[in-house]
């Protein structure tokens, strides 16, 4: 029996991963990752990294980041403390929605996580104070690989629900879109 209910975001693309606690008197017991339920929700290759972010402040964007080929990634994004608005856009140059973008809640309490296939960038805004997410990666991070696209570009239209507080100036200076943007997997 899986402990996960999976929902298809985008053709082919992300995937919301609801976990289903076991609970009893003690307490509940909740799995976070398992290769054999996530194998057939999407997920690719080994897991070769896990990473945590803390964000303090409501309203924080962190995004749109993603590797280059040859270091795509699978991405599983989940949240163990707060709330965020969590954002997948489609950067695969063939794919029929190139530059569309999904979003969902992800929370510590709906249980839910975001399963992000190679060829999507990645970016949440912070709905409450104190927000811890753990990142599981199929690939390891390649500093020479890792790219990005401005959060706050008008092509993508990010429906970001909050004013955003506090925006890096890496993310904040990333270009805007050209016509002629399609070479993100390369």
């Amino acid at each position: 029996m899986s402990r996960f209910t999976v929902t298809e975001l985008m053709p082919g693309g992300p995937r919301l991963v609801v976990r289903h606690p076991v609970g009893d008197p003690r307490g509940a017991f909740t799995r976070l990752f398992c290769d054999d339920d996530l194998l057939a929700a999407g997920w690719s290759g080994p897991m070769r990294q896990a990473n945590h972010s803390r964000t303090e402040q409501a309203g924080t964007v962190r995004g749109m980041h993603f590797q280059r080929a040859p270091h795509a990634e699978t991405k599983l994004v989940l949240c163990l403390n707060g709330t965020v608005w969590d954002v997948a856009t489609d950067i695969r140059p063939d794919s029929p929605t190139f530059l569309t973008s999904v979003s969902a809640e992800v929370s510590a309490d709906n249980n839910t996580a975001m399963l992000l296939p190679p060829g999507f960038a990645h970016g949440f805004q912070t709905l409450t104070d104190s927000v811890d997410l753990l990142y599981f990666h199929s690939a390891s991070h390649v500093p020479e690989a890792e790219d990005g696209l401005n959060p706050l570009d008008r092509r993508l239209a990010i429906p970001w629900p909050r004013e955003i507080t506090i925006l890096s100036e890496r993310d904040r200076s990333r270009p805007m879109l050209t016509d002629d943007f399609r070479d993100v997997m390369l």
